[in-house]
């Protein structure tokens, strides 16, 4: 029996995949083919253009029709000779009246007319109304206008607006539009930012260092289709399991398993069953001098951010240490059995951790300091050990071994709700943006609305206990007992037209042990096991599998079903 948790001992409709979209209309091919699929063309001013058939090509009805004149054209080649006559004298009066007596004249006008005439008198003001305000702006001295314009436009609208006419393609040059694009798109997307920071080309944005200088417009032109095709490789690596794999091994002297990590740029954290707690660096992989000890039990669940890594033990206690020095600055005891997770925010909500334990309870901490911890609320109401917690400013959340989810309000510890539905112990969960997704010894990971406490989805495909789970916007990536690691997609399961058996997009296998912990970001995916291993599954530096040369590195594609 493992000491990390107790759990108890105690599926989908489809359809087909939606079809293409119909194809456009001749003549409306898009100017920005090849571009990716961005959102549909916003430019609504563009270059007159006229259609290339030749009149050979027009059937006899259609060439009567062009030198047959239309009635008002009858009428204006063939003036009567009433109308000569007043004309002049008409126009005269107009001329000598005010706008505004202008204005309500031809609104009288219009109205003693024919629907057919509002056509007519429709169509010659058309054109008359449009501007091209693009090119218009500059001439005015405002070309920062016009930049500031057409800087609201997706990738595909800003080929679209090149294409307009040279003056606007001026303007999305001079402007640095494709530049500005590219920044826009890294602030506020974390693939995009991981990616220019991981290939080089943030240097190239944002204000230059000093003394340098920007390069042109050309090579952000460039760089903008390379970008899209760099994401479209990583996700197809997703798709098809491509990844470079790079394993730790943390050579433990007694007992052997890695129960818990965090990692970022630069470290791996991991908290193990000899009961220490061991750093990696990030790009040798080679372990830390500093080996944090002091804990009496297995280290079972830890967290870190830039000040303190927190971490909790089978031995009942919550340690706080310093990640810089590596120093225990505060011993937690509050619960009488193992502390089986734990979640905090330094920042945010004044500062708050959860712990639940093996005791069947979740305690709340307020945080001042790393050694100002103080205990606020104790919440009882599960029926076996509390496996996992987490939380945001509106709920707390934890899973248990007696089947259950538990919601509870973040601001006062009140319980809110149980969701049901899991046939066994839950082991993990994790909690954002609405979306609760749970992993049990049922072998079933379900997808929760936490709002209503409907249960959404149920995957089905581990062989065994579901240990550990992490999910995104994109996807959902799940440990187990059965040393596999598979990876879902999330948005097709939300969609309940979706088939089943379509939902597991990979299945990784390399770990000869038990998936404990697990964690993902855009790039890579990194575990940890009873086979007292770390790996890194890295989709952005990946070679095709024949090109490997290292005995130790398989590729390993495992069907879905």
């Amino acid at each position: 029996m493992m000491e990390e948790m107790e759990v108890s001992n105690e599926s989908v409709v489809g359809a087909g995949d939606r079809g293409p979209p119909p194809p456009a209309p001749p003549g409306d091919r898009g100017p920005s083919e090849g571009m990716g699929d961005d959102e549909d063309i916003n430019v609504d001013v563009r270059e007159d253009t006229f259609s290339q058939t030749s009149i050979e090509e027009l059937s006899p009805a259609e060439k009567t029709s062009l030198n047959t004149p239309t009635e008002m054209e009858r009428d204006t080649f063939e003036p009567s000779p009433k109308y000569l006559k007043e004309r002049d004298v008409c126009l005269d009066n107009f001329s000598g009246w005010t706008e505004q007596d202008q204005i309500n004249f031809v609104k009288e006008l219009i109205l003693t007319m024919h629907h057919h005439q509002h056509g007519a008198v429709n169509a010659f003001l058309k054109p008359m109304l449009q501007r091209d305000f693009i090119s218009l702006l500059p001439k005015k001295g405002l070309d920062h206008v016009a930049e500031n314009i057409l800087s609201f436009l997706d990738a595909r609208s800003l080929c679209a607006a090149e294409l307009v006419s040279k003056e606007w393609n001026r303007v999305i040059s001079e402007g640095m539009l494709w530049k500005k694009l590219i920044e826009r798109k890294v602030n506020t997307d974390s693939l995009w930012r991981g990616l220019a920071e991981r290939r080089g080309w943030i240097e190239c944005l944002f204000k230059p260092k000093p003394g340098e200088t920007h390069r042109d417009h050309s090579f952000y032109r460039r760089l903008y289709p390379s970008i899209i095709k760099d994401i479209e490789n990583i996700e197809d690596n997703w798709r098809c399991g491509k990844h470079n794999l790079q394993r730790i091994n943390c050579r433990s002297e007694n007992s052997k398993g890695v129960y818990c990590l965090q990692y970022d740029d630069h470290k791996i954290v991991s908290g193990l069953r000899d009961n220490t707690i061991k750093m990696w660096d990030r790009q040798t992989l080679q372990q830390h001098n500093k080996v944090l000890t002091g804990h009496t039990g297995s280290v079972l669940c830890l967290q870190y951010d830039e000040k303190v890594i927190i971490s909790g033990s089978s031995d009942s206690t919550v340690r706080v240490w310093d990640v810089e020095t590596g120093e225990m600055v505060n011993t937690l005891i509050h619960h009488c059995e193992a502390v089986l997770h734990l979640s905090f925010k330094f920042r945010a909500f004044n500062g708050m951790m959860v712990t639940c334990s093996k005791d069947r309870s979740i305690a709340v901490w307020d945080m001042v300091s790393p050694t100002e911890i103080n205990l606020r609320r104790v919440l009882v109401g599960h029926r076996a050990a509390v496996n996992v917690v987490d939380f945001d400013d509106k709920y707390i959340v934890s899973a248990s071994g007696d089947r259950t989810i538990k919601v509870w309000s973040t601001n006062s510890c009140e319980f809110v709700r149980t969701l049901n539905g899991h046939k066994r112990g839950i082991a993990c969960l994790q909690y954002q943006n609405k979306l609760v997704v749970s992993g049990s010894s049922d072998n079933t990971i379900r997808i929760w609305d936490i709002e209503s406490g409907q249960c959404i989805r149920v995957l089905e495909g581990h062989e065994e206990l579901v240990r550990c789970i992490r999910f995104d916007s994109k996807r959902i990536v799940s440990g187990a007992y059965d040393g596999k690691i598979k990876v879902w997609d999330l948005q097709a399961a939300l969609d309940p037209r979706t088939p089943a058996g379509t939902l597991c997009t990979r299945t990784l296998v390399e770990h000869s042990g038990r998936v404990f912990r697990l964690q993902f970001d855009e790039f890579q995916i990194v575990s940890s096991s009873h086979d007292d291993t770390i790996l890194i599954w890295d989709f952005l530096n990946c070679s095709p599998p024949e090109r490997v040369k290292s005995p130790s590195r398989t590729y390993t594609y495992v069907s879905n079903f």
